[in-house]
């Protein structure tokens, strides 16, 4: 019962995340989250108004579970398979985030200072909410897909594209993390 409520070990997960990739390719599938967005606003009308949605969504409705399975490991995770332990980072990451003003590091995963409801009454913190959401969107779109696309089944069906993308995300964040960042808190 121990190992099921710890985390799982990489030599578990990995090729538990191989495995799928595998059976996803002998399909014909590729894995990823923004095509999902598309999938949703097109069931949602907005084929009506945009060409780029105007495509057989039924043909991604597979992907669309994807979603619900996220939604509900996620919570199965919160709720019934955290351990309650600290985050696993270092001393001097959870000290550098509490000078910059987040007091949660170290004791949650998303810090409640840019996650939490009060955010959408600070007019500062909405702003980046809504150009960060845009900037991933039009990211997302321009990159033909998104981290996990890119990251998970572009680099494991070896696109060179999708390695690219995968550069480019990394040098993409540790500048936000590193300069960014630091200025904007």
């Amino acid at each position: 019962m121990e190992f099921i409520l710890s985390p799982w070990p990489w030599y578990i997960s990995g090729p538990l995340i191989a495995l799928v990739l595998f059976l996803l390719t002998m399909m014909g599938k590729r894995f990823g989250m923004s095509s999902n967005l598309r999938t949703m606003c097109t069931l949602c009308g907005a084929d009506k108004h945009a060409e780029f949605f105007k495509f057989d969504w039924k043909a991604q409705r597979w992907n669309l579970l994807v979603v619900v399975g996220v939604v509900i490991g996620g919570f199965i995770g919160h709720f019934f398979l955290s351990n309650g332990d600290e985050v696993a980072i270092s001393k001097n990451t959870i000290d550098r985030l509490k000078d910059l003003g987040f007091n949660g590091a170290g004791k949650e995963y998303l810090p409640t200072e840019l996650f939490g409801a009060e955010v959408f009454s600070d007019p500062k913190m909405l702003f980046f909410l809504v150009v960060g959401g845009f900037l991933v969107g039009f990211g997302a779109r321009y990159a033909g897909g998104c981290t996990s696309g890119h990251a998970i089944s572009g680099l494991s069906n070896l696109q060179l594209p999708s390695l690219i993308a995968v550069i480019g995300f990394f040098i993409g964040g540790l500048f936000m993390v590193h300069v960014l960042f630091p200025i904007i808190f």
